[in-house]
């Protein structure tokens, strides 16, 4: 499948929607949450006000003229929060493209991205049961803490 990685245009920023209600693992046999849920003021840290603060960059992948993934980082303190200096993670694709390979070189983007804009770490928090803990691992994240259903997850960039 072709598509193309690229940085977001600032009028594309409302997908982020779409995308962070993507993001929600669902187990096997769970019904899917409505998708009002995203309004929660624990979700919508990660989205809200998107390009105004330091620290926020997204990429998404594109094919045939839409966008089909995404992936940002922000400076917050959310699940995954390790410090003021280490961006958060999210990322997600439409059910479809899942598995494709693209979620893999949508972050390989963004640590680069990082990386090369001086981040010694990012961060990500992922349910224990979720099957991208595999692709995470393979980007270089490592575990650094969990509790009973997350584990808490660091790439550290300047040894990549």
């Amino acid at each position: 499948m072709e598509y193309t990685i690229r940085k977001i245009k600032t009028s594309e920023y409302h997908v982020l929607d779409d995308f962070l209600y993507e993001a929600i693992f669902i187990p096997e046999g769970i019904k899917a949450p409505p998708k009002e849920i995203i309004q929660k003021p624990e979700l919508q840290l990660y989205i809200e006000n998107f390009g105004e603060k330091k620290g926020d960059i997204c990429f998404v992948a594109e094919a045939e003229n839409t966008i089909i993934g995404a992936v940002w980082v922000r400076i917050i303190n959310d699940y995954g929060h390790i410090d003021d200096e280490t961006p958060s993670f999210a990322i997600s694709l439409y059910r479809e493209y899942r598995n494709k390979g693209i979620g893999t070189a949508l972050m390989k983007a963004m640590l680069d991205k990082l990386k090369s804009s001086g981040y010694k770490q990012a961060s990500l928090a992922v349910q224990k049961a979720n099957y991208a803990v595999n692709m995470y691992r393979n980007v270089g994240f490592e575990i650094v803490d969990e509790n009973d259903e997350e584990y808490i997850m660091v790439c550290r960039l300047s040894n990549q």
